[in-house]
């Protein structure tokens, strides 16, 4: 299979590893990406995948809360440019006020949802005809009935909703700041799936040196636990460093205030769509060729 610049660029892009470890791998591995990124940390030359944090759209997160009831709504736009328009941001802004009232629980369901004398949709498409740009409303979560409410959104990129029993109000957006900073995957590392543990298991087999590989079995499967251990607290809100007081770990400060988090939703700007990237240097290149 032919090796392309653009899948060097992928692999190192999720990967963090160098140019010439990301072409070797993907040309072990017949271009594949997921089984090079997996190559490449048994080798030791790579994180663990950072995929899911790839931003490749431009929009806003708008968010509305009242009573224990929250939503982020994702509104996307072609350019930064008209992201950061007020009409484009008012309309954000209502269409979350919108979605709080209505009970929508999808986006599909808040496209029909009475709005400016008209519904939604209509209002999107009178949007497009005025910002001049293809404008969707690609997304909605959120969290009803909650007894502490956590919202919060960083930015207009990132958008966090938490829901506690227990604890109070500072506590809860104290958590959603830290779910929008360190983008935890699951709630505690009791959370985490087998198969996710399975996997870490046998990267860290892989990774071990040789010395290591002589001690006793009992003492490498210590070694291999605390390594797991490790990276499960890394993965799980409960067992990370609170941001606001990073010498508690954030299910330390939840146990403190007797609270624990039921659910949280985090959603970025444009996570999961690829962005089509012009080059043009290289679109003129190909031109003087002609």
């Amino acid at each position: 299979m032919q090796i392309t610049a653009a899948m060097v660029k992928e692999l190192r892009e999720r990967s963090g590893a160098g140019m010439m470890e990301c072409k070797k791998a993907l040309t072990q591995n017949d271009g594949d990406i997921d089984v090079s990124i997996e190559w490449l940390r048994k080798q030791g030359l790579a994180k663990a995948d950072k995929k899911a944090d790839r931003v490749a759209a431009e929009g806003r997160i708008a968010m509305a809360e009242a009573n224990g009831n929250g939503v982020l709504v994702e509104v996307n736009s072609e350019t930064d440019f008209v992201a950061k328009d007020e009409n484009f941001l008012k309309f954000a802004a209502d269409v979350a006020q919108t979605a709080l009232i209505s009970g929508a629980h999808d986006a599909e369901a808040l496209k029909n949802a009475a709005f400016a004398g008209g519904t939604v949709e209509q209002a999107r498409q009178a949007l497009v005809a005025k910002v001049g740009e293809n404008v969707q409303v690609r997304r909605l979560v959120r969290v009803d009935g909650a007894s502490t409410l956590g919202a919060y959104v960083h930015g207009g990129r990132i958008g966090v909703l938490v829901a506690l029993e227990g604890g109070d109000a500072e506590l809860a957006r104290g958590v959603a700041m830290h779910i929008a900073a360190m983008n935890p995957q699951y709630v505690t590392p009791e959370d985490v799936p087998a198969d996710f543990v399975a996997k870490e298991k046998e990267i860290s087999l892989a990774q071990m040196n040789e010395k290591d590989k002589q001690k006793p079995a009992e003492i490498q499967e210590k070694m291999l636990a605390g390594k797991i251990k490790k990276t499960l607290n890394e993965v799980s809100l409960t067992g990370q460093p609170f941001v606001l007081d990073t010498n508690v770990s954030v299910g330390d400060a939840l146990a403190k205030a007797k609270a624990r988090v039921l659910s949280f939703h985090r959603i970025a700007v444009g996570e999961g769509i690829e962005k089509v990237v012009e080059d043009y240097a290289a679109e003129v290149a190909k031109a003087m060729q002609v």
